[in-house]
């Protein structure tokens, strides 16, 4: 199923992202840093929601309460939970 969630407090305005079951099988930002985002998109391809979010959840950037990892942690818990 695909998901699109709006981050809040970080520079991507959009997160795109595509689960079968419970792994990520597509993923883009809109907005941010690209070349970092797409990296990291290409690494989490095929890993579970569980695997992301114990990584990243939490995460800041700066002086931000939240980073972009950090927001789509939340977004996969999020739809993970719409899911079931």
């Amino acid at each position: 199923m695909t998901y699109r969630y709006i981050p809040q407090g970080v520079c991507p305005h959009e997160i795109d992202f595509e689960l079968d079951g419970d792994k990520i099988i597509d993923l883009s930002f809109v907005g941010g840093c690209s070349g970092n985002l797409e990296a990291l998109s290409i690494m989490i391809k095929g890993k579970t929601v569980d695997e992301i979010s114990s990584l990243f959840k939490g995460h800041t950037c700066g002086n931000k309460t939240s980073s972009c990892m950090d927001q789509l942690a939340i977004a996969l818990e999020e739809a993970q939970k719409v899911a079931s």
